[in-house]
Order: structure tokens, then sequence, then C-alpha cells
């Protein structure tokens, strides 16, 4: 009895400074017409998915270093040697793709059951940008691995951004940072990942609960939209209850997924890989297959215009239908038009995947990218690629730092390495300046010996400027 006093106090002293016991009551007694029930546990576990993926995104970004030299190295890092450092990030990004299902399934679910209706114009605008929002997500965190999947699926996704008219090439660039894909690329796409989208998340999931709260929920497909006519039960405790099972199975589904299957990560990009396939992550493979059949004059169609019209109608919808009537049987148009699309995205999809079945060479090439994949994953992390001289490297000189840029620009490092440590595609460069002067670099570099021809070196043809550039950063390869 004593110990309840205490308690009782403690939380009366609390109260009068925080007014918890008021957040208490708004956030738990909130009236549900019709009762709880389990249609309306998805808003609940996306929150839950959310929450998921920012704590084991806050833990990516504690190795991760987002540059073309180093993000291939630190995600191969966690993977290989930081305790749990796999199943975190296969967490991490099964989770992505937990949110899009959840989403998709709690749109559907409104949209069936016409909750959209009554005041709620604004709460469904608002869900609608969510979701835009999160495949933003998705998409900018796909290319932060810098693995060859990741590196030329984004190459294909910004080539289409640059086919919206007027504005395109802009869009292609800004995304870029230029007119190829480096450095600049996964530092803006790691600051949209980390910091933009994430921000404008917050708010519109602030917002998308406020306008909920303040509509009050729609209820089952009988109940009148603007008032309310069926007995009301509160949020606490049944829904709760409700919605924490329903957390802890997508806790176990996904815990379990990452324990028996983990994310595998690649070999490094490499861009001047002519032969490799990309294929976007299966959310987006509706997408990559119905862009077939856009090309030349076309492609503003399939790119611009459709996907405009689907979603003007979207955000159009609880403008136009402004009926009580919300069971989706009697509403055969809108229950129609949103079963096609799904249906049809889900064809494309599995068309995607056939045709590439069906295609003897893609097939082939395919696996043998799975398997080099599964090589990679096999092959012991070298700890001599992240030791101190990389993550305590001195400075380079401006002259060095732009001729390392050049190295980079023009695809160097897809055969020599980021600081020229060798691949299996071109040798080491480490030491070169003291195997060859100022003027034999230049030479060699300008016309290559038969022996670097037959390896596949093309004479370096950059102004005299730049190749002492990169002569200067050639020199710090000690």
């Amino acid at each position: 009895m004593k110990q309840n006093a205490k308690q009782s106090g403690f939380m009366s002293w609390l109260d009068k400074r925080t007014g918890i016991e008021g957040l208490k009551h708004e956030a738990l007694n909130e009236p549900i017409p019709g009762g709880a029930r389990w249609a309306y546990v998805f808003g609940s576990g996306l929150l839950y998915i959310l929450l998921s993926q920012i704590v084991t995104g806050v833990f990516l970004a504690m190795y991760y270093v987002a540059s073309a030299d180093h993000a291939h190295t630190t995600i191969e890092y966690i993977t290989k040697q930081v305790t749990a450092g796999g199943f975190i990030r296969s967490l991490h990004s099964y989770g992505s793709s937990a949110m899009v299902v959840t989403l998709v399934v709690h749109l559907g679910q409104t949209y069936f059951f016409g909750s959209y209706k009554g005041r709620r114009e604004i709460l469904w605008i608002s869900g609608l940008m969510l979701f835009a929002l999160v495949i933003g997500m998705a998409f900018t965190g796909y290319l932060l691995p810098w693995d060859e999947k990741a590196y030329f699926a984004t190459a294909v996704g910004t080539n289409i951004a640059g086919e919206v008219p007027i504005i395109g090439d802009w869009l292609k660039a800004l995304m870029r940072g230029g007119t190829e894909m480096g450095t600049l690329t996964l530092s803006r796409f790691f600051v949209a990942h980390v910091f933009l989208i994430p921000a404008g998340i917050f708010a519109f999931v602030g917002a998308h609960v406020y306008l909920f709260r303040k509509a009050g929920s729609a209820g089952p497909i009988s109940e009148d939209p603007y008032e309310p006519k069926q007995k009301s039960e509160q949020f606490y405790p049944k829904q709760v209850i409700m919605d924490i099972v329903f957390a802890t199975i997508l806790v176990g589904a996904l815990g379990l997924l990452s324990y028996l299957s983990p994310v595998e990560l690649g070999p490094k990009a490499n861009p001047a890989d002519t032969q490799f396939l990309p294929r976007p992550e299966w959310y987006y493979l509706p997408i990559f297959q119905w862009l077939k059949y856009w090309s030349g004059a076309y492609a503003i169609v399939g790119i611009v215009v459709i996907p405009g019209i689907v979603a003007g109608f979207l955000v159009a919808l609880p403008f136009m239908d402004k009926s009580l009537e919300r069971r989706p049987w009697k509403r055969p148009i809108a229950s129609f038009s949103f079963a096609t699309i799904l249906c049809g995205l889900i064809f494309l999809g599995w068309q995607s995947g056939h045709e590439d079945g069906a295609d003897a060479a893609v097939a082939k090439q395919l696996a043998k990218q799975a398997t080099e994949t599964e090589a990679f994953m096999k092959t012991p992390f070298k700890s001599e690629t992240m030791g101190p001289a990389m993550l305590i490297a001195a400075p380079l000189s401006p002259e060095a730092a732009k001729g390392k840029k050049l190295f980079t620009d023009n695809s160097c490092d897809g055969c020599h390495g980021d600081n020229g440590q060798g691949t299996e595609n071109g040798p080491k460069l480490i030491g070169v300046s003291v195997k060859f002067d100022h003027d034999e670099l230049v030479k060699v570099l300008r016309n290559p010996t038969q022996k670097m021809r037959d390896g596949n070196m093309d004479p370096v043809e950059i102004p005299d400027d730049d190749l002492a550039l990169l002569i200067a950063f050639l020199n710090t390869l000690k």
C-alpha cells in the first residue's frame, strides 16, 4: 500500500509538471466507432517499422563513409566484421520492404473501406505524401552500398529522371552531382536518405496523426463517415493489444528472415563493367518493366503523363467521391480501378522475372552475377583495406586531390582500385612514381606499352594540365 501511495504521489508530482495524465488520456482514450478490429493495426505497424528503421539506420550510419572510395568497404566491414552487423543491416533492408508492403496494404484498406470520406481529404493527401516519401527513402538508400547492383540500378533510375521534359537534364545532374555518378552522387543520396526525406517523413507523420485524431476513426464500412452512429469503444485496451500483437509478429518475422537469409553485398561497383545487367529491388520491378514499353518520343507518356494522371486521380479522389456509401461492392468503378492498377503492377513485376528467365543470355548473365555475389560474401574481409592508413590518411595537396578526382572520373579506379591497390582487372599502382619519373609517367600514360594495351589499358587522353594533376595523385601512392 505504501509503495502504491509512493507511485501515486510521484505520478501526481510528475503530472503537475508535465501534464502526462492528460497526454495518456488523449493517446489511449480515442473512440473507435464499432469497436477495435484487426483491420486497424496497419497504421501502428507502420510506426513500429519506422522506429526500427531509425534505430538500425543510426547504427549503420556510425560506420558508413559516403564516398566512392570507402562506401563499399565500410558496408563490407559492417557485414563481415562488426558483431551482429550483417543482422542489423538485414533488418534495415528487409524493414524497407516491409514498410512498402504494409503501406500498400494500409492504403488499399483505406481505399476499399472508403475511409478517405467525410472530412478526411487532407488526411488522405498526407498519407499519399508519406507513400511518396517512403518510396524516395527506398530509392536513395539503394545506392549507398555502392556495389554493382546498387550502382547500375541507380544509374538506370537517374537516367529515367533525365527523360522528364524540360527539366530532365537538370534533374539528373542535380541527383548525380554532375554528369557521372561518383562521390558527389553518394553524398547527395546519403544526405537525402538520412536528413532531408526523414525530416519530411517526421513532419507528415505528425500531421497525419493529428489529422486522424481531428477527424476521428472512420469505423467499419457500414458507418456514416460524417456522423458515426455505432457504439464506440476506446482505443485502450483492446486495440492497443491488437497493435502490440501485430508489432510482435512483425518483429519476429523480420528478425527470423534477417537471421535465416541475411542480405547479401555484391562486389564493388565497377563503372567500366559493360556486361552487368541491373535489376532493381522487387518493389521497383513493375516500374522497370513498365518503362520497357515506352521509348523514344513516347517516353514522356510512360514516365510523366500516365503516372501523373494516376497520381492526380488519387489526390482528387476524396474531393470527387462525396457519397456516403463506403461498401466496396457498392462502389464497383472505384474498386475495379484500384484493383486493376494493383493487379497490373503485380503482373508487370512477374513479367519482368519471367522475361529474364526466358532469355537464355540474360538468365546466364544474371546467374553469373548471383554467383559472383555469393563468392564475394564468402571472401573474408581484408583488414588491410580498412586499416589505420585508410582511417587516418594524410590530407592530399590541392593538386593531388584534383588528380584523385580525375582518377575516379576517368574510371581508373574501376581497374586499379580506389587508391591504386589493384584489382583482378588491373595491377596495383602503389609505388609507380618510384618506378617511373615524371616524364616517363607522361610517356606511359599517353602511349601505353604493348603489354599494357593487352591488359586493356587505353591511352589517357586528357589535357596536359589535367595529366599533371593525375600524376601528382599517382606520386602519393607510396
